[in-house]
């Protein structure tokens, strides 16, 4: 029997996941409200795939909906809730 594994599944060598777009395995992906935001940054702590970044205003956080992979890990940190998921 064959097995199929999606792209991203396989590390081939270091570096190499933002290769892929692992965000399209998800479905629901992690939403910041700038408004209830405090600008702790802790998501971009605690993000295990790392695609929360912090904007050129050194403020806002931006999710890279491309690699979110809709773990939680953010919302569950986020001491002020301002992060929920939302489903695609």
């Amino acid at each position: 029997m064959s097995s199929s594994i999606l792209p991203g599944g396989v590390i081939t060598r270091g570096g190499n996941s933002v290769e892929n777009k692992t965000g399209v395995w998800s479905s629901r992906h992690a939403e910041v409200d700038q408004k209830k935001c405090i600008k702790c940054h802790q998501c971009v702590t605690y993000c295990p795939e790392g695609c929360i970044d912090i904007e050129e205003d050194r403020k806002n956080v931006k999710v890279n909906h491309n690699y979110c992979k809709g773990c939680a890990v953010c919302a569950v940190e986020c001491p002020v809730r301002a992060i929920t998921m939302k489903t695609e």
